[in-house]
């Protein structure tokens, strides 16, 4: 007999357009469904996903802690619901939704009853270049961290720089993003229709860079390394890239909602990241676009990459535009056949279908195991 959870809470710090909440949103929406009912709280206004929450039957409540006192009244609104809405689990997303959900649980006195998860979803940061707040809430966390029955984290390098923090290791287990492989494939129509839009040539080497401008995702490096690659094309995709230094290899697309129609038109992913990244989202759709990557070595990517690209030591753009060079230099056959193990190693073992397996397992090992 299953004992797959009938009802799961998600406690969100926000809901942007980020890879973390894009997570929550593909798990929440995937069918079959990690449970009978979800419903999403999120502690900043829902600012995206809400159409596809809704139209999924994913009940979305914005408990608006960003209004005057609403940090007090938010938590008592969701003590409330949980109260009310008697979930079998409880899962924090970010510390934020880390924090909430356990103080929120305590309130609702419904804590014998329901299991609590927290989960975190970057590897280690650098907390000064975020603020007061945050770095106190990474550290409350990490004093609370032996209340959650479970503290998961989507990387094994999230886990470790968290032990490093001082988190409880009773027990944490990684749970790794999973990728729309159906959305995220090759399309050579799409690739020929992108090129002639931004007046690319067919045969022109074309870099896709996927990354909000954030210190955490060395924009710097990247651009010294096509400094030296005066040859090769880059799409800089993201918040803020609209605003970043021009140069005639660079297109500067800012945010967009169609990226995986520009992976389509790119020969090769690149992440720059310096620090900070769990398991990279950016990353893992390119190569599901059969895209080789050359990654620095933060975070999980080498396990993501493996041998179908490169890895390189970070902050340095000379060793990242020489790795670059070696991809744009192999011949088409080459970077085909890479690109084409790319997608398999995604479609394998970090497919959307993968992700969703993996949470059931362990919301069904905690609802088998009921107080």
């Amino acid at each position: 007999m299953s004992s797959r959870p009938r009802k799961i809470l998600y406690v969100t710090a926000g809901l942007r357009g980020g890879g973390a909440e894009g997570m929550l949103a593909r798990l929440a929406t995937a069918r079959p469904g990690v449970a009978d009912e979800i419903t999403i709280a999120s502690l900043l206004p829902a600012e995206a996903h809400m159409q596809r929450l809704n139209a999924a039957g994913v009940d979305v409540v914005e408990l608006r802690f960003d209004k005057p006192a609403g940090i007090a009244t938010g938590l008592f609104k969701l003590a409330r619901l949980i109260a009310e809405s008697r979930p079998e689990i409880v899962q924090g997303w970010m510390y934020y939704g880390d924090l909430a959900a356990l103080l929120a649980l305590a309130l609702s006195r419904r804590r014998k009853e329901t299991h609590l998860i927290w989960s975190i979803r970057c590897s280690a940061m650098d907390w000064r270049s975020y603020g007061l707040a945050l770095s106190l809430v990474v550290k409350g966390c990490a004093l609370l961290s032996r209340w959650p029955d479970v503290v998961t984290a989507n990387s094994v390098a999230g886990v470790k720089s968290h032990l490093a923090l001082g988190y409880h290791p009773r027990r944490t287990q990684v749970l790794a993003n999973g990728i729309d492989v159906d959305h995220f494939r090759p399309d050579a129509a799409a690739r020929a229709a992108v090129r002639t839009e931004l007046g690319i040539p067919e045969k022109a080497i074309v870099l896709a860079h996927v990354a909000r401008v954030d210190a955490m995702k060395d924009h710097g490096s990247f651009l010294a390394a096509m400094a030296a690659l005066p040859d090769v094309c880059a799409l800089l995709v993201g918040a803020g890239t609209e605003r970043l230094a021009a140069a005639p290899n660079l297109f500067r697309l800012g945010r967009r909602c169609d990226v995986a129609r520009l992976f389509a038109a790119a020969d090769v992913v690149v992440s720059s990241s310096c620090r900070g990244e769990g398991f990279s989202n950016v990353l893992a759709e390119g190569m599901a676009c059969g895209l080789p990557a050359v990654a620095t070595d933060i975070g999980d990517a080498r396990l993501i990459v493996g041998d179908t690209g490169v890895v390189v030591p970070a902050q340095s753009p000379e060793t990242l535009a020489a790795a670059i060079r070696t991809l744009a230099a192999e011949s088409a056959p080459l970077r085909a056949d890479r690109g084409r193990r790319a997608r398999e190693r995604i479609v394998e073992n970090f497919s959307m279908r993968h992700a969703v397996q993996a949470h059931v397992e362990l919301y069904e090992s905690l609802a088998a195991n009921r107080r």
